[in-house]
């Protein structure tokens, strides 16, 4: 029977109790997916229509990108897990059982069953700090994951939100061309009743009828590309493209008095906030980190090791066992660790510089969409203005047109007018409503808090389970 040596079940016994995690027998054992998220997984209730926070919640857990994002995370957790591993000492068993048939010449044959056991037991005490920088190394990398996973939702809740104002907007351009082509319809009414009455020349028909063509063209162009952008907002919440989901009608907001603020504040607001950033931050200390444990990896290393053993032969049993520790000083390795110095030494300063890079992006990415704010802020105003003189001045030009005082020349124009001022004002609706999700994804407060400012309706609660 194996006993093994007391000595080596109390080395074996502590070092477990003292590294073992609340969480034994389970498949994370250290713990170390505690800190990432599954990617948000809210279903909208089955309503006909979405609103903005039902194609965000349906982005969000349909989207390949976030699930990709979390293994991602995943994978880190794990190699940090690997990291923590190394702290543990390492146990293997080795049992063995062999038949010996021994036969001498004009003499009886001997067999003999020999089985065998061994225990080998070896703990790694001291490194000179390889383990501590390999694991700091691991944890800066997982850090930079999970916050990596964060960027990648927020992209995510951005091309939603996008896709959903576009394709409001493309259907206000497709309203908006459909009341051009009414009003080139009329003038060309218009002038066929004052051809009939001889009051017009076969040229105004005939220029009513080019105005009420390119009015028309442009309503197809807008449907199609209308069409096109269901499709997209399709697949930006994981359905297919030809089964695009019906959106609710988008409520009407306008720009609230005092938006601006102060762009230093957004900046500092940002670079302590952006997630892209902290992992940048993250993946330079890591690279520190491998620098520290690259260069321990060159120091002596001290491991404890004991091997008890059984042997059973024909009834004759022995016990052996040794214990003992063993120093490992490496004296040279041909310049290879020099080598693995310098570039861990390059790699960190390639780290830090793309972090420095990505701090001056940062600040010229909130100062570019706050200006882009401002301008739709002020561009939204200036439209509602454009639309209404324009179509004050569409109604008079085909007022004197019909009464004869006209040329069909103004009303042409003043009809072309009015849908420029349409489509302005809808391109400019479109903008500022991006314009503000931009912003808020340039300072990194892109989540689902940010939606009642956005759509002007109160928080609602989740309808499914995360």
């Amino acid at each position: 029977m194996f006993r093994p040596l007391p000595l080596t079940a109390l080395l074996l016994a502590g070092s477990l109790a003292a590294g073992a995690p609340a969480r034994a027998g389970s498949d994370d054992p250290f713990a170390t997916e505690a800190g990432i998220r599954p990617p948000p997984c809210v279903q909208p209730a089955a309503t006909a229509a979405l609103g903005l926070a039902d194609v965000v919640d349906l982005a969000l857990c349909n989207n390949p990108q976030t699930r990709e994002a979390w293994a991602a995370a995943r994978v880190q957790a794990g190699a940090v897990g690997v990291a923590r591993a190394a702290w543990l000492p390492g146990l293997n068993a080795t049992l063995g059982s062999s038949r010996v048939r021994s036969a001498v010449e004009d003499r009886a044959t001997n067999n003999a069953t020999l089985n065998s056991g061994s225990l080998a037991v070896s703990w790694l005490l001291y490194d000179f700090g390889v383990r501590e920088a390999t694991l700091e190394s691991a944890r800066q990398l997982l850090a930079a994951a999970i916050a990596t996973q964060d960027s990648t939702t927020q992209a995510v809740f951005l091309a939603a939100l996008q896709a959903f104002y576009q394709v409001h907007a493309l259907q206000a351009a497709v309203d908006a061309a459909e009341q051009s082509e009414k009003s080139a319809r009329e003038s060309l009414a218009a002038a066929e009743a004052r051809y009939r009455a001889g009051s017009a020349t076969p040229a105004d028909r005939l220029q009513a009828q080019t105005a009420l063509s390119q009015a028309t063209l442009v309503r197809i162009r807008a449907d199609g590309e209308l069409k096109n952008a269901r499709g997209t907002l399709a697949n930006a919440v994981g359905l297919d493209a030809h089964r695009p989901p019906a959106l609710a009608p988008l409520a009407a907001s306008a720009p609230p008095a005092g938006y601006e603020r102060d762009v230093d504040a957004l900046i500092a607001e940002a670079r302590s906030r952006r997630p892209d950033l902290a992992a940048a931050e993250a993946q330079a200390q890591a690279a520190r980190a491998t620098v520290d444990a690259t260069r321990a990896a060159h120091l002596p290393t001290i491991s404890l090791s004991a091997a008890p053993g059984w042997q059973d032969n024909g009834g004759l049993t022995t016990h052996s066992s040794s214990i003992g520790v063993s120093v490992n000083i490496p004296l040279f390795s041909g310049f290879g660790q020099t080598y693995r110095v310098r570039t861990a030494e390059a790699q960190a300063e390639q780290r830090n510089a793309q972090r420095d890079r990505l701090r001056l992006q940062v600040a010229l990415d909130v100062w570019k969409a706050y200006q882009t704010l401002l301008t739709a802020t002020q561009s939204l105003r200036s439209t509602a203005d454009l639309l209404a003189a324009a179509e004050q001045s569409e109604r008079v030009a085909l007022g004197r047109y019909r009464a004869g005082v006209g040329s069909i020349l103004d009303l042409l124009s003043a009809q072309s007018a009015l849908a420029s001022a349409r489509q302005q004002r809808v391109q400019s609706a479109y903008d500022w409503n991006v314009s503000r999700a931009t912003l808020a994804q340039s300072v990194g407060a892109l989540d689902a808090g940010i939606l009642p400012v956005l759509t002007g309706e109160p928080p609602r609660p989740a309808t499914g389970k995360p």
